[in-house]
């Protein structure tokens, strides 16, 4: 919290600001927590939340870009997404005396870039962030769950857009997707294993990192999936579909392994179809296994945008859902964006009460030959234009 401090100082010095504040985005990607206010709360209370939807702070941290606001006779009010690399942390607030310029907002940007970077380094050693971005106290499952899923949900680089976004049920049901970038390959997977509460979460436990070693010691897809499926098999014999991916960003060649997960949908030209793949075994059943897992070549190209996604967002609840309208409607957006209007759609059209489940992971491919896309700070995609829809509008348009 003392870096957080710091740069609220230095930042009422520099823009003679009479106030500055830091709002994270909790977990759930619906609302933001004001961490000025986590330093005087309670031990076990619950954060203050402000709700993100029809809100200025969606407006921001969807265009991902600032904003100023008439403050009612006492100034300005300036909002700046504080996000790195496709990952929306949250927004820097400030109060300044007058209406800033070009140069003055330009400069609130970059420190508002510089914040991302301070709550980066400091989560490594503290909770602090953590329980800002917690809507309210987690089980041990979930206390698990959330473990296991990247420490950034958004990643961007030249070539790709990715984010993952994860809607628990009630009684927790195992859902993970992941995530790794190497210097010229990314690599996505999304798993949902069988079982609810701490059992799933211990499953889906050994089964991430059963593939995270995989991966790290070099192996390849298959053997990826061979091992993720013995270490389940040895565990205590639970079974997980899912879906490992790797993605050449030197090439664009895409390859799959589908171990009897439901196919993804992909957007090309405005069109959304299911991606038609061979399925495979889940994992956990190697003995009984007809064929070892096949590595299927992925048609991808520049412009598609990939949506791997589990059951839950199946559900019989979701029925009236129409996730290819939507995943067309949310095109123009982030991939974060898509993400959580998705699993959104589907938790509301279940009443709140999920009984399984529902994760999604939105890939957008922008190509091999994509080298100088500015993706430091914020994303290309999704700027502001009257002609695009809030998430706001989105909801409405669902129902």
């Amino acid at each position: 919290m003392e870096a957080v401090d710091v740069v609220a100082a230095s930042l009422r010095r520099r823009f003679n600001a009479s106030r500055v504040s830091f709002h994270i985005v909790d977990l759930t990607g619906k609302a933001v927590v004001r961490l000025a206010m986590v330093a005087d709360v309670e031990v076990g209370r619950e954060a203050e939340r402000v709700d993100l939807f029809g809100s200025e702070y969606e407006q921001v941290i969807r265009t991902q870009q600032p904003t100023y606001l008439d403050g009612n006779g006492s100034g300005q009010r300036v909002i700046a997404p504080v996000t790195n690399r496709g990952d929306a942390i949250g927004v820097l607030e400030m109060e300044l005396p007058d209406s800033p310029s070009e140069d003055a907002l330009e400069e609130v940007k970059e420190a508002a870039h510089v914040l991302a970077y301070i709550v980066i380094a400091n989560q490594r050693f503290t909770d602090f962030y953590t329980w800002g971005k917690r809507s309210r106290p987690v089980d041990l499952a979930a206390e698990i769950q959330y473990q296991l899923l990247p420490l950034a949900l958004s990643c961007e680089a030249a070539q790709f857009a990715v984010c993952g976004n994860l809607e628990p049920s009630e009684d927790l049901a195992g859902d993970t997707f992941d995530y790794a970038l190497d210097r010229d390959v990314l690599h996505l997977s999304v798993t949902d294993t069988e079982g609810h509460n701490t059992k799933a979460a211990l499953t889906a436990t050994v089964l991430v990192n059963a593939l995270r070693r995989a991966r790290r010691n070099g192996t390849g897809l298959a053997e990826q999936a061979e091992q993720a499926s013995q270490a389940l098999a040895d565990h205590d014999g639970s079974h997980a579909t899912g879906q490992l991916l790797r993605v050449s960003l030197n090439t664009g060649q895409a390859r799959l392994i589908n171990a009897g997960h439901p196919l993804p949908l992909r957007m090309r030209a405005g069109v959304v179809e299911e991606v038609s793949l061979k399925v495979d075994h889940p994992f956990g059943i190697p003995d009984l296994a007809p064929h070892p897992y096949r590595v299927q070549d992925l048609d991808l190209q520049p412009g598609d945008r990939l949506v791997m996604l589990t059951d839950g967002m199946l559900e019989q609840e979701a029925d009236n859902v129409d996730l290819p309208s939507l995943i067309e409607a949310t095109g123009h957006l982030h991939p974060r964006e898509t993400a959580l209007t998705l699993t959104s759609a589907v938790r509301d059209a279940a009443g709140g009460r999920l009984q399984d489940d529902s994760t999604v992971m939105c890939l957008d491919w922008h190509g091999p030959q994509e080298r100088q896309r500015q993706v430091a700070s914020g994303a290309d995609t999704g700027q502001a234009s009257p002609a695009r829809h809030s998430r706001s509008e989105l909801r409405a348009r669902e129902r």
